[in-house]
C-alpha cells in the first residue's frame, strides 16, 4: 500500500496545496513530508485548519509587536518600524492647493475625497479633516467665507465623514487628524462608536471654536458640543485648543441642562493628554459610564467668575487617573460625583476656582456613591474652596475611602471642608433624618495660608454623623488657626 503520487490527487485537493504550504513553510521540515506522505485526505485537512488559524496567528503576531501595551497610552504611538505591515499615511489637501481659514476651498473638494476613497483600505490609516471638509453644505450658494453658517455646516459633515471613515476604517489602529496652523467652528458634534478600529487615535492639533451664537445650538444636543460615545481605545491629543466661546452662556447662566464643551460616555482605555480646553459654556471636560481613564497633561482655562464651568468632572466611572494638569476656572477644578469608584487625582494645579471636590451628592433625596478616592500633590492658589467633601440632606448612601495628601494651599478660603449640610438652591434647605455618609477620610500633609479664620471646617448631619475622619500633619497659616466641627468622630495627629 502506497501514498497516490500527487498527479493522482483528487480536485478537491489541489486548490489547498498551496496554502498548506505557506501556514507550514516556518513548521520543522518532518511535519510537511509527513502530510505529503499520509494522502490527500490529511492534506487536505490540514490546509483547511491552517486556512483557518493562520490568518488569526498572523494578526495577532502584527498587534504585539506593534501594539506591546495596547491598554496603555502608547497603544496609539507605534513608530513606523513596528507598524511593519503598513507605515502610516497622512492625506494632506493643503499640497494639492487647499486655502484654509475662511478661504473658499470647494474646488479642491473631489482632490480630497478622492485620496480618501485610495487610502481607505490602509491597515494604518491616518485621515485628514482638510480631505473632507468642503464638501458642499445644505444652502450654501455663496462662497463659505462671506457665509459663517454654510463654513459651519461644511466642517460639521466633514468632521462626521472623516470620523466614520477612520473609525470603519479596518482593523487595525487609525488616525483621526484635525491638522495644525487653522481653525475650524464646528457645530455641536457626536462622535459615535463602537469602531471596527483597534485603536483610534484623535489627534487634534488645529483648533476647533464652538458657534458664539447660542441659536445655533437649538437644533443640536444643547448638553455637549464635542463628544465622543462607545469608544474602545479611543486617544485623543495633539497639543491643540478646544474654544467653548461661553461669554454669552455666562451671561445667560442656568444650571439646567449644563452644557459641557467635551465629553466621554461610555469609553473604555481612553487617553485624553495635551489638549487645551478654554472658555466653555460650563463644564470643560466631563467622563461619564466609563472605565479605565487617564487625563494627562490637560490646559483647562475660564474666568475666575464665569459660573458653572467646573474643569474636570468625573461621573459613574471607575479606574479613572487625572494627572498634571492645570485648570483655572470659575467653579469646581475638579468634582467627582456619585458613581465614581478607584480615582486617582495627582500633580494638579488648580486656581481660581472652587477647589477638587468630592460632590455634590444626594440632592433631591437621591442616592449616592463615590469610594476609593485619592487626591494627592496637588497646588490650589487663591481658590473658594480647598478639598471639600458636600452632601445633600435627605440623600443616601456614602462618600468613603477618600485620601487627600501632600496638598499646598496658598490663600484658600475654606481649606479643608466637609459640607453635610449643602445647599445649593434659593430656597432654603432644612434638616432632614436621612443623609449621605461621609466616612473613612483621610487628611495628611497639608500646609499653607489660609484666607479664613477657620481652615478646617466639618459641618456634618445630626442624622449621620462623619464617621473615621484622620488628621495628620495638618499646618495651615492665616488670620486663625482654629477648626469648627460638628457631629464628627475624628481623630487628630499632629494638627
Amino acid at each position: 500500500m502506497h501514498s497516490p503520487s500527487p498527479k493522482n490527487l483528487d480536485a478537491t485537493a489541489r486548490p489547498f496545496l498551496s496554502s498548506t504550504i505557506a501556514a507550514l513553510i516556518s513548521s520543522p521540515g518532518w511535519v510537511l513530508l509527513l502530510l505529503l506522505h499520509m494522502g490527500p485526505s490529511w492534506l487536505l485537512v490540514a490546509s483547511i485548519v491552517a486556512m483557518s488559524i493562520f490568518p488569526c496567528m498572523l494578526r495577532r503576531a502584527n498587534s504585539e509587536e506593534a501594539f506591546p501595551e495596547a491598554d496603555g497610552p502608547t497603544a496609539a504611538e507605534g513608530s513606523d518600524d513596528e507598524l511593519w505591515f503598513m507605515p502610516p499615511r497622512v492625506v494632506d489637501v493643503d499640497d494639492y492647493g487647499a486655502r484654509a481659514n475662511g478661504s473658499d476651498d470647494t474646488e479642491v473638494k473631489l482632490i480630497g475625497a478622492s485620496l480618501l476613497l485610495h487610502f481607505s483600505l490602509s491597515s494604518s490609516l491616518q485621515i485628514n479633516l482638510l480631505a473632507l471638509r468642503y464638501q458642499e453644505a445644505p444652502g450654501c450658494s455663496v462662497p463659505p467665507v462671506l457665509n459663517p453658517d454654510c463654513r459651519r455646516a461644511r466642517a460639521f459633515q466633514a468632521f462626521l465623514a472623516a470620523w466614520r471613515e477612520a473609525c470603519n476604517s479596518s482593523d487595525y489602529p487609525s488616525t483621526f487628524l484635525v491638522p495644525p496652523g487653522k481653525t475650524y467652528l464646528l457645530a455641536p458634534i457626536t462622535f459615535h462608536g463602537p469602531c471596527r478600529a483597534f485603536s483610534i487615535t484623535a489627534m487634534i492639533k488645529g483648533t476647533l471654536e464652538a458657534p458664539s451664537n447660542r441659536s445655533v445650538w437649538l437644533d443640536h444636543n444643547l448638553q455637549e458640543w464635542i463628544a465622543f460615545e462607545r469608544i474602545d481605545r479611543l486617544h485623543v491629543l495633539g497639543g491643540g485648543t478646544l474654544d467653548g466661546n461661553g461669554l454669552q452662556w455666562w451671561i445667560n447662566s442656568c444650571k439646567v441642562n449644563t452644557t459641557m464643551a467635551l465629553y466621554f460616555r461610555r469609553c473604555t482605555h481612553l487617553v485624553v493628554e495635551d489638549l487645551e480646553v478654554r472658555d466653555s459654556m460650563q463644564m470643560h471636560v466631563a467622563i461619564a459610564y466609563s472605565w479605565d481613564v487617564v487625563l494627562s497633561k490637560l490646559l483647562i482655562t475660564a474666568p475666575g467668575w464665569s459660573p458653572n464651568t467646573d474643569g474636570i468632572h468625573v461621573s459613574n466611572s471607575k479606574e479613572v487617573t487625572i494627572s498634571e494638569c492645570t485648570i483655572s476656572t470659575g467653579d469646581d477644578c475638579i468634582s467627582i460625583v456619585t458613581g465614581s469608584m478607584f480615582v486617582r487625582v495627582t500633580g494638579i494645579f488648580c486656581g481660581p476656582g472652587h477647589g477638587i471636590s468630592i460632590g455634590s451628592l444626594g440632592a433631591n433625596n437621591s442616592w449616592a456613591h463615590v469610594s476609593d478616592v485619592l487626591v494627592e500633590k496637588a497646588t490650589l492658589v487663591g481658590t473658594t474652596n480647598g478639598v471639600r467633601i458636600k452632601t445633600w440632606q435627605g440623600g443616601h448612601g456614602y462618600a468613603e475611602r477618600i485620601t487627600f495628601q501632600d496638598i499646598s494651599m496658598h490663600n484658600v478660603t475654606n481649606p479643608v471642608i466637609i459640607d453635610q449640610n449643602y445647599c445649593d438652591s434659593k430656597r432654603p434647605c432644612h434638616e432632614q433624618e436621612s443623609a449621605v455618609g461621609v466616612r473613612n477620610v483621610r487628611y495628611i500633609n497639608i500646609h499653607g495660608t489660609s484666607a479664613s479664620k477657620a481652615a478646617i471646617n466639618f459641618i456634618c448631619s445630626e442624622a449621620l454623623p462623619c464617621d473615621g475622619i484622620l488628621m495628620r500633619d495638618i499646618y495651615l497659616v492665616g488670620e486663625g488657626r482654629y477648626a469648627t466641627c460638628s457631629y464628627t468622630n475624628a481623630t487628630v495627629v499632629q494638627l
